[in-house]
């Protein structure tokens, strides 16, 4: 449900677009689509028929489960100064 957003220009995304710096969603459509179909038919799964399409991430929109992510992450690198992954 979240993966349409991709294709949906922020107005920070948007600016960059006009001004030839990023492609739009309508050159990476085609490619980003077929290359989604190719590796869901190869982990042999499938994409639902009518997708429900969630927005606001890219425009500081989140549920309260973001916080909880984010707290578990911020405590990994405060607990371990410089850890990579």
């Amino acid at each position: 449900m979240y993966r349409l957003e991709l294709l949906m220009p922020a107005p920070f995304e948007q600016r960059l677009i006009d001004a030839g710096v990023l492609a739009g969603p309508e050159e990476i459509q085609d490619q980003w689509e077929q290359t989604i179909a190719d590796t869901l038919r190869e982990a042999t799964l499938t994409t639902p028929d009518d997708p429900a399409v969630q927005t606001g991430g890219k425009t500081g929109v989140h549920t309260e489960h973001l916080g909880h992510m984010l707290a578990d992450l911020q405590y990994m690198q405060r607990a371990y100064p410089g850890l990579e992954w």
